[in-house]
C-alpha cells in the first residue's frame, strides 16, 4: 500500500492510515512492517455470500494529510 501510494512505511503510521469495510467486521490489516494489505482474520465466503454466485469485499483506504 505504501508503494502505491509512493509513501515511506512509516509514513502511513504518521498520517493516520485507516482500512474501513463495508459492515462492523474489518477484513483487512496493514502489516506493519511491510505495508501489505493481508486478511485481518479468517474469512468465510460461505458465511458472508451464501446466497451470491459472486462474492465482493469492499474497503476503503484513508490516509489522513495532503498526498
Amino acid at each position: 500500500v505504501a508503494k502505491d501510494l509512493g509513501l515511506q512505511l512509516l509514513s502511513l503510521t504518521d498520517r493516520g492510515f485507516r482500512i474501513v469495510s463495508e459492515g462492523r467486521t474489518q477484513h483487512f490489516a496493514l502489516h506493519g512492517k511491510t505495508g501489505h494489505l493481508v486478511t485481518a482474520e479468517r474469512i468465510d465466503r460461505e458465511q458472508l455470500c451464501r446466497l451470491v454466485e459472486k462474492c465482493v469485499l469492499r474497503c476503503e483506504l484513508i490516509v489522513e494529510g495532503e498526498m
